[in-house]
Order: C-alpha cells, then sequence, then structure tokens
C-alpha cells in the first residue's frame, strides 16, 4: 500500500511547480513555465519509480510468475 509520505511529496512537488509556473507565466516567461512544468513531471515520476517496482515485484510474487 502506498505510504502517506509518497502522497505528500508528490502533493508538495505539484504545488510548488504549479505556483513558480503561474509566476513565470505572469512574468511573460512562457517558456521557462513549460519547461519547470515538464521538470516536475519528471521529478514525480521518478519519485513514484520506486514505488511501481515494488508494485511490480509483490504482483509477481502473488501470481508466482
Amino acid at each position: 500500500m502506498i505510504g502517506i509520505d509518497i502522497v505528500l511529496k508528490v502533493g508538495g512537488v505539484g504545488m510548488i511547480v504549479a505556483v513558480i509556473c503561474q509566476v513565470l507565466s505572469k512574468a511573460g516567461r512562457d517558456e521557462q513555465s513549460t519547461l519547470v512544468s515538464i521538470t516536475g513531471m519528471i521529478i514525480i515520476f521518478l519519485l513514484l519509480a520506486a514505488e511501481m517496482g515494488e508494485l511490480i515485484s509483490r504482483l509477481r510474487e502473488v501470481f508466482g510468475l
């Protein structure tokens, strides 16, 4: 089961990225805003990669693969 810590990390990264994107958009720097949002998505994917690996290994154990 996913721990609350990973949920809070993903939420925190999402909020920080959203604020930075809004500030950059208001400043007229849409290109940097796009790069920040892509970077935030990559960070979240990296945070979830370990959890997905654990999930796959547990599924293999359950189904005997």
